[in-house]
């Protein structure tokens, strides 16, 4: 039989045929290096993101409502970060941080939803 090495510190692993790590410290680390962003673009366009998606949840307690341009940007809205994009058939946009959504009105004014059935 084979004997494991953890991948984190390469020492043996005792246990069960599938455990992969020799202690819940080295899993953790190894967990805290591979799941952190890689640099502090990324981390700064994250950051952005979750408060945008922060933001519209907030204005958007029932899933359903509307609101203004100079509100969203008094909150610290940053409209050019959105995770994604829906079009309607009709030719909407709908522009998306997560689940959280907003669809541009007339006169400065958004409607703001919630994706249900989110991954795709």
């Amino acid at each position: 039989m084979d004997q494991k090495t953890c991948l984190e510190c390469g020492d043996k692993v005792h246990g069960r045929a599938d455990k992969k790590f020799c202690s819940d410290q080295c899993r953790t680390s190894y967990n805290n290096r591979n799941n952190s962003d890689a640099s502090n673009f990324m981390r700064n366009v994250n950051n952005i993101l979750r408060k945008n998606r922060r933001i519209l949840a907030e204005f958007n307690p029932k899933e359903k409502s509307k609101t203004t341009k100079t509100r969203l940007l008094d909150a610290g809205f940053k409209f050019s970060y959105f995770t994604n994009t829906y079009t309607t058939k009709n030719g909407k946009v709908y522009y998306f941080c997560y689940d959280q959504g907003y669809l541009p009105l007339d006169n400065d004014w958004y409607a703001l939803v919630v994706r249900k059935s989110y991954v795709e």
